[in-house]
């Protein structure tokens, strides 16, 4: 369940701040390659981040490797999950995976059962801080 993504990846101060406050809690693989993340970033104010970059709670278009259909996913806050709606957890390998990488970059992970996948960012649909949201 280990996110793979090698890219230098940006994070906002406020998303660092707020997933620390997470992993205090959590425990698992996802967990603690997110807090090698944040150890690792140099976080950004959200006003300085560029609108290419996934942070929490953006809607991303991606472009599965294996040759899919095209899908739309928001990186979210445990709470705040819904498979129905394309709502995936920071705490999910898919999630660990694209939080910070930027538009058409690549993240990788692997799933629960050990096989890797990998998905293209297309588009990013929506980015709170692109729409002046700085505190959500």
């Amino acid at each position: 369940m280990e996110a793979l993504t090698s890219v230098e990846r940006t994070l906002t101060r406020l998303d660092h701040v707020r997933i620390q406050r997470l992993l205090a809690q959590a425990t698992g693989a996802i967990a603690a390659e997110l807090r090698e993340l944040l150890d690792a970033a140099d976080p950004v104010e959200s006003q300085a981040v560029s609108p290419t970059v996934v942070t929490m709670n953006t809607r991303v278009l991606l472009e599965d490797s294996s040759g899919g259909d095209p899908a739309c996913l928001t990186l979210c806050y445990p709470a705040d999950v819904d498979p129905a709606r394309g709502h995936v957890s920071v705490l999910s390998p898919v999630g660990a995976a694209l939080l910070g990488v930027r538009l058409g970059e690549l993240a990788r992970w692997r799933t629960p059962d050990g096989r890797e996948q990998a998905a293209r960012v297309l588009g990013v649909l929506f980015q709170p801080e692109a729409s002046g949201d700085y505190t959500t």
